[in-house]
């Protein structure tokens, strides 16, 4: 079928402008400064998608892809947004580079490396770069799996600065930046982006307006210090502190040397660096000055979204990513949770999306309870340094507890756990209660602040004592021996030394024990445990009467399984 007329006049018209563009010395450092050229483009490549011609495709592809290479050539000196013109060339070498034999993947890397980390703060150039990556998703999954996940911590800048507008289109994108390299950093940079909103407002502050400074420049040229400074540490005790006078960059648009801390969370790539900032007492000074400075627009909106994102990165872990991966996310993830932006509704958020996740990998696979015994027990020695690792410390009690310390087949580390537990205990027994040396960490209230947080965390430390020695039979002795101990206290909250005597009355009678204390789920049967799913139809020796001393009139023997198994 002939073309019409006045498509091939459209067609002459267009392929003529971009020639001529492509040979004009004058517009050599600046192509992007010709308002035409991107209509000429985009008109070429609506030619070529409605004709589906091949011989056009190939007469228009030198001079388009020519001019790619001239527009990033003239970035550093253009005074002309240049990432509308280099997506629209970039929408043209996915449909069509198969026909041309031009691989896309060095020119999305050119794109994200020397545009985007120039103009990712120009809200028309996000918006349409998260559009080209949300049209494009499923041929970038299919064809470059590994772009989206390098360069993260770039599109991340995005969502940072330009806030919630682009909320519904940075979601679409987020899955695919999640990947076996970059699921472990990745869960660091999400917690973190209320402070690389810091971070960028600082910059701009120092070194004006972010549209088209090189913050990336500034990241190549310190990431080798910052690893050989880890080397030094490693090998000398230095540390990174130490060198921060001779990291400053010689570019002109270099961060102040005040402000290095915050280097680590400019990348633009996810480059593997060990994250060291995060505990150092000058970021904790900064950000708190922050804390009690107004807050920018664009920090409070980060606040708002980092929660949203923290729940679909948690869903997609548990539903796609293998056991390894979230077995080594767990120690990240507990180191995070007394480290986050110190904003009291941001961190309950957090820290709650955090604890959250830990309890539902515990409880998919109980045995990481065992593999991760050496965190987990260097957590519960911080349970009074503050009040996030105190919740972590009460959390990771009743995961002992609950998953009998790893499993059966765990004994070795189930004893490991409970030798700990025992020691927590004899701690807060003892009168010198070492324990709470660092009673100031935890807050201003005083004794009785003191003395509840104490037995909110006893309480725990019994149940799980209780609990892991019903499941470890061989742990009964140490466990009476223990609880013994702390019915007999004097000293304790009441609530402490009576869980603790009920718990002794219980070991008494094990088959009630076992009902009540044992494992929650798996295939451990013995005598006395009720298995309550087939409670309607099976009946098991040795149920539990105490359940029924609710019931009114005197004690009786005659009942039916719907006096004990809750109405549908």
């Amino acid at each position: 079928m002939a073309k019409p007329v006045n498509r091939g006049k459209e067609w002459d018209f267009y392929l003529r402008a971009l020639s001529v563009n492509v040979r004009d010395t004058s517009s050599a450092n600046d192509p992007a400064s010709d308002p035409s050229l991107l209509h000429a483009v985009k008109k070429l490549y609506e030619i070529c998608k409605a004709e589906k011609s091949e011989d056009l495709i190939a007469r228009v592809y030198p001079h388009i892809n020519k001019l790619f290479q001239r527009s990033v050539a003239s970035l550093s000196q253009s005074q002309t947004s240049n990432g509308l013109l280099l997506l629209t060339i970039l929408q043209f070498f996915l449909d069509f580079g198969e026909v041309v034999l031009h691989d896309a993947d060095p020119s999305l890397r050119t794109f994200f490396r020397s545009c985007l980390s120039r103009e990712f703060a120009d809200a028309i150039v996000a918006e349409a770069t998260l559009n080209f990556l949300n049209v494009n998703k499923k041929k970038l999954l299919t064809s470059f799996p590994t772009l989206l996940p390098q360069f993260f911590p770039l599109l991340l800048k995005l969502i940072a600065w330009n806030g919630e507008k682009l909320e519904e289109s940075f979601l679409k994108v987020f899955p695919g930046m999640m990947s076996p390299g970059s699921f472990l950093p990745l869960l660091s940079s999400l917690v973190d982006l209320p402070i690389l909103v810091v971070a960028l407002e600082k910059v701009e502050r120092s070194s004006g307006p972010l549209i088209g400074s090189s913050i990336a420049s500034i990241q190549k040229s310190s990431a080798p210090e910052m690893l050989l400074a880890l080397m030094d540490e490693a090998y000398t005790g230095s540390t990174i502190e130490d060198r921060e006078g001779d990291s400053e960059s010689e570019d002109s648009n270099s961060i102040a040397v005040s402000d290095s801390l915050f280097l680590d969370l400019l990348k633009d790539e996810n480059d593997g660096l060990a994250e060291r900032h995060r505990t150092s007492p000058g970021m904790a000074a900064a950000l708190q000055a922050e804390v009690n400075t107004t807050r920018s627009e664009r920090l409070k909106q980060a606040l708002n979204i980092t929660p949203r994102l923290l729940d679909m990165y948690f869903a997609i872990a548990l539903r796609d990513v293998n056991n390894s991966l979230i077995c080594a996310l767990i120690p990240l993830l507990m180191s995070r949770i007394p480290t986050i932006f110190p904003d009291k509704v941001f961190s309950y958020e957090v820290q709650k999306r955090l604890l959250e996740f830990m309890l539902a990998a515990f409880q998919r696979s109980p045995d990481f309870i065992a593999l991760l015994k050496k965190p987990i027990i260097d957590k519960l020695g911080e349970a009074y340094d503050s009040p996030a690792k105190m919740e972590l410390a009460l959390q990771l009690c009743w995961a002992i507890g609950e998953h009998g310390g790893g499993g059966g087949s765990h004994k070795d580390a189930a004893r490991e756990l409970f030798e700990n537990l025992e020691l927590l205990l004899y701690e807060n027994l003892s009168s010198s209660r070492p324990g709470l040396s660092h009673e100031p960490a935890l807050g201003s209230g005083g004794a009785a602040s003191r003395k509840s947080l104490q037995a909110r965390l006893l309480c725990f430390v019994v149940t799980a004592i209780a609990k892991l020695a019903t499941y470890h039979r061989e742990l009964l002795p140490r466990a009476r021996v223990s609880l013994a101990k702390v019915a007999r206290s004097q000293n304790l909250d009441t609530r402490v030394w009576r869980r603790a005597r009920d718990y002794l009355r219980l070991m008494n009678e094990p088959a009630i024990c076992l009902s009540v204390l044992g494992p929650s789920g798996g295939s451990l049967q013995n005598p006395g445990t009720v298995n309550w799913k087939d409670g309607s139809s099976k009946m098991i020796a040795h149920i539990p009467f105490y359940i029924l001393s609710g019931q009114e009139g005197p004690p009786f023997h005659d009942f039916t399984f719907s006096d004990i198994l809750p109405s549908r």
